[in-house]
């Protein structure tokens, strides 16, 4: 009687264990990071929206812990980020100070991901190229 209850604490304390590592398997629950993530693909495309233009440019932008991905200039374009808040928007040079032709042929440009663990999306169309140019700043300026 004595070892048929060793063999079902034992058998017990084994399925426990098995449970508890298929529950959490080894690294599952630990953190990778102590930042909140920050991670955008950004476009520059032909076209009046992003459903219906033809993407010329694509990279991404990894913020969080340090600045990288396939941006060419990842750190700048992680900082205008960060001074507006996260706000694709507001890295925008509102008042051009470049002339540019009227003519219509609409460039749109658009940021998906994270910011601090938030959804970001974003889009915006300008005129034309021209008018792109001298409203984007790093972010946006690959």
């Amino acid at each position: 009687m004595r070892s048929s209850a060793i063999k079902i604490a034992c058998v017990a304390g084994a399925v426990v264990g098995v449970v508890a590592l298929s529950a959490n398997p080894a690294g599952a629950s630990e953190p990778r990071s102590l930042y909140a993530p920050s991670a955008l693909v950004l476009t520059v495309g032909q076209g009046q929206n992003a459903a219906t233009s033809n993407v010329e440019r694509a990279v991404t932008l990894t913020c969080r812990p340090t600045a990288g991905g396939t941006h060419p200039a990842a750190a700048a374009a992680c900082a205008d980020l960060a001074q507006a808040q996260g706000q694709p928007a507001r890295t925008l040079n509102e008042e051009p100070g470049r002339a540019c032709p009227q003519i219509y042929a609409p460039v749109t440009v658009t940021a998906d991901g994270v910011w601090e663990g938030r959804r970001l999306s974003f889009e915006r169309t300008f005129a034309n190229r021209c008018m792109a140019q001298s409203q984007v700043t790093s972010l946006f300026g690959f």
